[in-house]
């Protein structure tokens, strides 16, 4: 139906979805250090408000890295968008955020052995905020997110116990 740089609006049948143009992917980053997670905050357009999130990035978005190898995409996006480098990625699997309306899927890594190297805040324009919150404290600091009119991505269920929602 249309095709965009980063995006494909199809229709199959009755059903219209959209799903990633070129082969594009995404690695979404688990990164705990010291009893406490790193999460990024920033401007969604798509919600028109700020979103607080796990770090993330996409695979293969351009031509210089058109090929790369999920895990390496995951500890570059995760440096450059929360200062931290990771010595190691853990493949966790492939996942589906929304399954009934967009094709695309995930590659979930739990990082490792964390290191401070910058402030993050990712490349030009993205304008992120890190947030390094204590686990145990995170439902409060989610809830006062939430008051504060940011959205909270679906990927932080991983880290609330079942009823602390």
């Amino acid at each position: 139906m249309w095709e965009g740089r980063f995006i494909t609006a199809k229709r199959e049948g009755k059903w219209e979805y959209v799903s990633r143009s070129r082969g594009i992917r995404a690695a979404v980053i688990l990164a705990i250090d010291d009893d406490h997670v790193l999460l990024v905050e920033q401007f969604r357009v798509p919600l028109g408000k700020n979103c607080i999130e796990l770090p993330a990035g996409l695979v293969g978005d351009h031509d210089d890295v058109a090929g790369e190898d999920a895990s390496i995409a995951a500890i570059r996006e995760l440096e450059e968008e929360t200062g931290y480098h990771a010595e190691v990625m853990e493949d966790c699997g492939e996942f589906y955020s929304s399954p009934g309306m967009v094709s695309e899927s995930f590659s979930l890594f739990k990082a490792g052995k964390l290191a401070k190297v910058s402030e993050g805040g990712g490349v030009e324009g993205e304008n992120i905020t890190v947030h390094r919150v204590a686990l145990n404290r995170l439902d409060e600091f989610i809830a006062e997110k939430r008051r504060e009119g940011a959205g909270i991505d679906v990927k932080l269920l991983l880290l609330l116990g079942p009823y602390n929602i």
